[in-house]
């Protein structure tokens, strides 16, 4: 994975331990893997993102693997944030769940998620999900430049 001439930070908001592992996993095998950095709630994505605490050094994700379902500020309050604040909402946001509800599916687009990825339990077909968001969102889409 590449943007432009910069290695690609990619931000996976994850709360389970096992499916942050898959994830990291899946990203390190496709070609030109990203730079990887997980946080396991909303809160510390937040952090992240504005570069506060232990994340003053954080670099800009290109790329936001959010799941909805997190302790401290789900999924959906943290994608309102992100698409309401003026230096974030152009990051490209994949909602990475297992949630297949409607509702869930709907309130993310409404909230102006980028796509709605329901998260396949097989690993082999879950490394399949991956390289087609690689495929999709660093190979045919241009993406923004970095402030």
């Amino acid at each position: 994975m590449s943007s432009g001439n910069h290695a690609v930070n990619v931000l996976l908001v994850e709360d389970s331990p096992s499916d942050a592992f898959l994830t990291t996993e899946a990203l390190r095998q496709i070609q030109k893997p990203p730079q990887v950095h997980v946080v396991s709630d909303g809160v510390e994505a937040l952090d992240f993102l504005r570069r506060e605490g232990v994340h003053a050094s954080a670099p800009r994700p290109d790329l936001i693997l959010l799941d909805l379902n997190l302790p401290r500020k789900d999924g959906r309050e943290v994608l309102a944030e992100i698409k309401n604040h003026p230096d974030f909402k152009t990051i490209p946001v994949v909602i990475l769940t297992s949630s297949g509800a409607e509702q869930d599916v709907s309130r993310a687009y409404n909230l102006h998620a980028n796509c709605y990825v329901i998260k396949p339990l097989d690993f082999s077909k879950f490394k399949e999900v991956i390289k087609s968001l690689e495929t999709f969102w660093f190979t045919n889409v241009r993406l923004p430049s970095r402030p």
